[in-house]
């Protein structure tokens, strides 16, 4: 699992080349699922942001802080141009973008999407369908309320590689708990008000105050997330 912030350390690379760095993820506020990655080219695509999907990512070399991706940069470089700087993607953005690639977009196909599928335009209903697409940069800073008052707001997402999901919010909580920071799951999750930036939980302040302590950059382990759950008294994913 890694936080946002510590993939913006990795430098992303094409087939062929440089592409840039990491800004910041789209992901369905309904799955909590990472649809797109958001890179700020520099040099090579000035003033050009692009996005790419998780299904085309390979590996992860820790040792050089790269980030392979399989696309080759004329393919990046052709597709089409998103306004990345809006909280929100349009579903005729994303039917443009997966029409680019010729991939089987992620909602026809029940999973993430499929590379190598060809594209079908087969409903024209699903192009007017509202896509649940949030900017995580945008996300990031909203307040985070318990049933009994404001607890502290949200700091970054902590990512599951093996699934490309957000796994957890990170919280920061306010001074009077001496900048504790804790983490949340999406599923624990009451609602969110997208207009008002907050985030709800159904827990007392007690409750989260007195959570596992989460320090920024630390391994998640196994062990760890046990004690969280047990905490919360809550269902455990991985079973």
């Amino acid at each position: 699992m890694r936080r946002i912030q510590d993939l913006k350390s990795f430098t992303l690379h094409a087939k062929d080349g440089e592409l840039g760095r990491l800004r910041e993820v789209f992901f369905d506020d309904s799955s909590w699922r990472v649809r797109y990655l958001v890179v700020e080219t520099g040099h090579w695509l000035v003033g050009r942001q692009v996005l790419i999907t998780p299904e085309a990512l390979g590996s992860i070399h820790e040792e050089k802080w790269t980030l392979q991706i399989e696309l080759t940069r004329e393919q990046i470089e052709t597709s089409p141009l998103m306004d990345t700087k809006q909280p929100l993607l349009s579903r005729q953005q994303e039917e443009e973008y997966h029409r680019h690639y010729n991939w089987l977009p992620y909602w026809r196909s029940g999973l993430l999407g499929h590379l190598g599928r060809s594209y079908e335009n087969k409903d024209k209903r699903e192009e007017t369908e509202d896509p649940h697409l949030r900017s995580s940069d945008e996300v990031s800073g909203y307040q985070v309320e318990a049933r009994d008052g404001e607890v502290g707001y949200v700091e970054d997402f902590v990512i599951d590689e093996k699934d490309w999901v957000i796994r957890y919010l990170e919280i920061s909580t306010h001074r009077g708990w001496f900048g504790k920071k804790i983490l949340l799951a999406p599923t624990w999750i009451e609602q969110v008000d997208w207009e008002d930036r907050k985030v709800r939980v159904d827990l007392l302040r007690e409750v989260i105050r007195s959570a596992p302590e989460y320090e920024e950059g630390q391994l998640i382990g196994r062990d760890y997330e046990i004690n969280l759950y047990s905490h919360y008294g809550r269902n455990q994913y991985w079973e």
